[in-house]
């Protein structure tokens, strides 16, 4: 099988840093929802995704691997681990962004339940709370926390398995993007992203690589 990364890897010295979300979740419906911490496990199609990335990432050796603690990301990074000699390590300050009591609800449900509220958090996505939870600034801070002390411990190749929420903030902060842009980073289900570690800082390779399930 080819391997779809070394078209992205400009130079096998510069150490690298994968950013990958988990696959497609099992979920009981379509209906479009507000999933934050909700402990949903991946589907098979999303085990599917996670097991072509365990084949493309074998041939990088990784010093760490660091999860959310949410069982779609440890069985993500479990499933990788299979194919490296990393430990895994699951972190909760990985896992998605708390969405408080209005977590697992259909958006239509908080449209007509909060109005206001629903409104506000157009208005103001970065600094808007849920009753109960967190705002993407929060989240910012608490994942840029976790994400330079592991990087600043381990010189190595590392891969960090997270959600959405929490790589488009991550990618906002690196890019020097403030938090209200994070909805113009896409990152579909498996998306994969890879930064080089350069003496003049973190360059990017690629955002939102999707994995290749048809073979």
């Amino acid at each position: 099988m080819k391997n779809i990364l070394t078209s992205w890897l400009t130079d096998d010295c510069e150490k690298k840093i994968f950013l990958l979300r988990h696959g497609s979740l099992q979920t009981a419906d379509n209906e479009k929802r507000f999933i934050g911490q909700t402990d949903l496990p991946l589907s098979e199609h999303g085990r599917r995704q996670t097991e072509f990335w365990s084949r493309q990432l074998a041939a990088w050796p990784l010093e760490g691997i660091f999860c959310s603690d949410l069982q779609r990301c440890r069985e993500t990074a479990d499933t990788i681990a299979q194919n490296s000699r990393a430990v895994v390590t699951p972190l909760a300050e990985l896992r998605e962004i708390d969405l408080g009591q209005w977590d697992g609800m259909r958006f239509d449900q908080v449209k007509k339940l909060d109005p206001d509220a629903f409104a506000q958090r157009g208005r103001d996505i970065a600094g808007f709370h849920p009753p109960g939870g967190e705002s993407f600034n929060d989240l910012r801070q608490r994942v840029v926390r976790v994400f330079e002390r592991q990087v600043g411990k381990n010189d190595g190749n590392l891969l960090f398995v997270s959600h959405a929420g929490v790589i488009r903030v991550l990618l906002c902060h690196l890019l020097g993007m403030p938090t209200a842009n994070l909805f113009r980073i896409d990152q579909g289900p498996a998306a994969m992203n890879i930064l080089e570690r350069r003496p003049d800082g973190i360059r990017f390779q690629c955002l939102n690589l999707l994995p290749d399930t048809s073979a």
